[in-house]
């Protein structure tokens, strides 16, 4: 009978690929939310919801931004709590090398200034947009991880339903609650860029936003699942021999 576990060397070249992939994932998602976080987005809605409206108000870099807690939880679950916590922090001090780079091409002499004014405001997102964003990310994220493996300790390895939904579903109500608070309320009187949106507007905002997000991480389990099986060799289940990471 032909065995369905993987040659040893071949174990580790996909994990290797996976790692690549995975990591690849996630600094592109984050990107592309960096470039994307100018627009905002107004999703509309089946049926018109209490406190929400019949649209949901997000910045575009929300769909973006979703996808890099999927690939920190796959991440997370196949190669340990450390390399997770390097890759978003490194990840965080990248994002300050996508600013500088854009912010001197906005600055650059521009052969055409009329395009130049159109580039630089779809690539030049305003001061508050920016804070609250990397404000959100440093911390959401790291509590993503610290949740992640929390639970995958205290469940010897089992349940990666259970640390996937609940990771995401917390640290994204963080990074939620963070970002409209810094980008609508606080940063635009400190910076003096506008005033605070009222206390509906922003109760609005957090809750279109985080059940969009909400709904992202339930249909994105299956597919964890999915990544999990092919890269590690035994598949989801291979649990025996569990060890908490340090």
């Amino acid at each position: 009978m032909r065995s369905n576990r993987l040659a040893p060397g071949r174990s580790a070249d996909r994990l290797a690929i996976g790692q690549i992939a995975l990591v690849g994932l996630f600094v592109t998602a984050l990107v592309t939310a960096q470039l994307t976080a100018a627009k905002l987005l107004a999703l509309p809605l089946p049926v018109e919801l209490p406190r929400v409206g019949a649209e949901i108000v997000l910045p575009g870099a929300a769909l973006a931004y979703a996808l890099t807690f999927f690939a920190s939880d796959c991440y997370a679950e196949l190669y340990g709590r450390r390399a997770a916590q390097i890759m978003v922090n490194v990840a965080f001090a990248l994002n300050f090398v996508v600013l500088g780079l854009v912010w001197s091409t906005l600055r650059a002499p521009a052969l055409d200034p009329e395009f130049a004014g159109t580039f630089a405001a779809a690539l030049a997102p305003s001061t508050n947009i920016v804070l609250g964003s990397l404000l959100a990310y440093i911390v959401s994220q790291n509590w993503d991880v610290f949740v992640f493996h929390w639970i995958r300790d205290y469940t010897a390895g089992q349940y990666l339903w259970l640390r996937n939904l609940a990771s995401t579903a917390s640290s994204q109500a963080l990074d939620t609650v963070i970002f409209v608070t810094v980008a609508f309320v606080a940063a635009p009187v400190v910076l003096g860029t506008g005033q605070p949106e009222s206390t509906a507007v922003v109760v609005s905002l957090i809750l279109g936003q985080y059940l969009l997000k909400l709904l992202i991480a339930v249909v994105d389990t299956p597919v964890v699942y999915l990544v999990v099986r092919l890269l590690r060799p035994g598949g989801v289940d291979a649990h025996s021999g569990y060890v908490a990471d340090d």
